[in-house]
């Protein structure tokens, strides 16, 4: 598969207040117009300044003063069309959200929230009541609760199971490290716990554990290996084995497959954690659930309760707006069929061969391009052997090449990312939705305008 490209930000010096409904008629956009005294000084210095440096460094900016003006006031962070066929995709905020998530935040957004009061009582309560029913309903876990992002779950709950001095044994194999340089020695070092490897790389037994377990021991863990797989001679132990050996042990399942979609079976389940007795199970909320950046926990409540009240847990809360998006996305759930065609995730790795097909076809007349062969992934670090066979939209980069075509695509507005592939641009309409593709065919012209 080709390289995916990245996205450049514009600079952000002297950024107005960014209009959030866009204009519909002449008059709203003379009405939208920011006064020129809020604007003209500051962008105007910050513009010369920076040609004024560069012309002194011996460089001729390639735009003019009123473009590069211009580009300053437009936002950092702007709506994206995916087009690279990654359906989780990192670099892009992962999952989209489900309408009914998106309406939930707006109208957390629009004035206060019982973020932590209880209506009926009037006292103080919980930001985790909102979820932790919610998560305890489809997991069958007795507990639950919400922090800001997925490895902020797994270092909350080494944290609190584990006292300084104390043990966590971790099998050679699950000593990985995800994006950002999250490393799990590293993770069990922030809680002044002792780590013990037991096993291989490629084969841990049960044996290895019980070997290595001892009065000091607080804690098991168990991590899936999110974006790779080990392969050929290999051999683990399975959570229900680990959980009958004692010692509470932590499961960080990685994606949250909570839905029953076949092509994610490969993809531990939490319910499955949560059945084999793990003391803790983790997860996230922004992969293959579907919902908000999240790191959930769910397990015993005597687990779930040390972690709430553990200091860091008031470090890594999460806020008003995740929340009311997870609770929303959450809720979704409760219907097993309806929610492959409600979260934007699962519609899109469920999506049928023929509403693929047409949808190329479609993009293919708007941008002028054609249809071939291509082969999509699901990203986030998760499933990463799955190939997802579908078609895409190939453009013809022109005499410029491929490269400066992405490039044009990313500074449209809106920005549209795409991938490279055998010298040309790739737009995968699987992760495109059906209200995208007339605005995608139309980035395309302007791009090669």
């Amino acid at each position: 598969m080709g390289r995916f490209d990245s996205f450049a930000a514009p600079l952000a010096v002297g950024r107005a207040p960014v209009v959030t409904e866009p204009p519909d008629t002449p008059q709203d956009h003379l009405r939208a117009l920011p006064a020129v005294h809020r604007l003209a000084t500051a962008v105007a210095r910050a513009e010369l300044a920076e040609r004024r440096t560069a012309l002194l460094d011996g460089h001729v900016p390639s735009h003019d003063v009123v473009t590069g003006a211009r580009e300053r006031l437009r936002p950092s962070l702007r709506r994206v069309l995916n087009a690279t066929g990654v359906v989780v995709h990192t670099n892009l905020g992962r999952a989209p959200l489900a309408p009914a998530a998106r309406a939930a935040v707006a109208a957390a957004a629009r004035g206060y929230a019982n973020v932590e009061l209880d209506l009926h009582t009037g006292a103080r309560g919980s930001r985790h009541d909102h979820v932790a029913g919610l998560l305890c309903q489809l997991t069958g876990a007795q507990a639950a609760l919400a922090v800001n992002n997925g490895a902020a779950a797994v270092l909350l709950a080494v944290a609190a199971l584990a006292d300084p001095g104390s043990e966590v044994v971790v099998s050679r194999g699950h000593l990985i490290e995800i994006g950002g340089g999250f490393r799990i020695p590293d993770v069990i070092a922030q809680a002044g716990a002792a780590l013990v490897e037991v096993g291989t790389t490629n084969r841990t037994r049960a044996a290895d554990y019980r070997a290595a377990m001892g009065e000091r021991t607080a804690a098991l863990l168990r991590v899936h290996p999110s974006n790779f797989r080990t392969l050929g001679f290999t051999e683990e132990v399975p959570v229900e084995a680990m959980c009958k050996l004692g010692p509470p042990v932590i499961d960080d399942v990685g994606s949250g497959v909570l839905a029953d979609l076949e092509l994610l079976g490969d993809e531990p389940a939490v319910r499955r954690s949560v059945r084999a007795g793990a003391a803790i199970t983790c997860f996230s909320g922004d992969k293959l659930l579907g919902g908000p950046q999240a790191g959930l926990l769910v397990g015993t409540r005597n687990a779930i309760g040390r972690c709430a009240c553990h200091p860091l847990a008031r470090a890594m809360r999460i806020d008003k707006l995740s929340l009311a998006a997870l609770e929303a996305t959450l809720a979704l759930y409760r219907d097993p069929e309806a929610v492959r065609s409600e979260i934007p995730v699962l519609a899109m790795l469920d999506a049928p061969a023929e509403v693929l097909a047409a949808r190329a076809r479609r993009l293919a007349d708007l941008a002028a391009g054609e249809v071939v062969d291509a082969v999509a992934r699901v990203g986030g670090g998760a499933l990463p052997l799955l190939e997802l066979e579908g078609p895409a939209v190939a453009l013809d980069p022109g005499p410029d090449g491929a490269d400066a075509l992405a490039k044009a695509l990313r500074m449209g507005d809106p920005a549209v990312v795409a991938r490279i592939a055998g010298g040309r641009v790739l737009l995968d309409p699987r992760t495109l939705a059906d209200d995208e593709l007339d605005a995608a065919g139309a980035a395309v012209h302007a791009a090669r305008g």
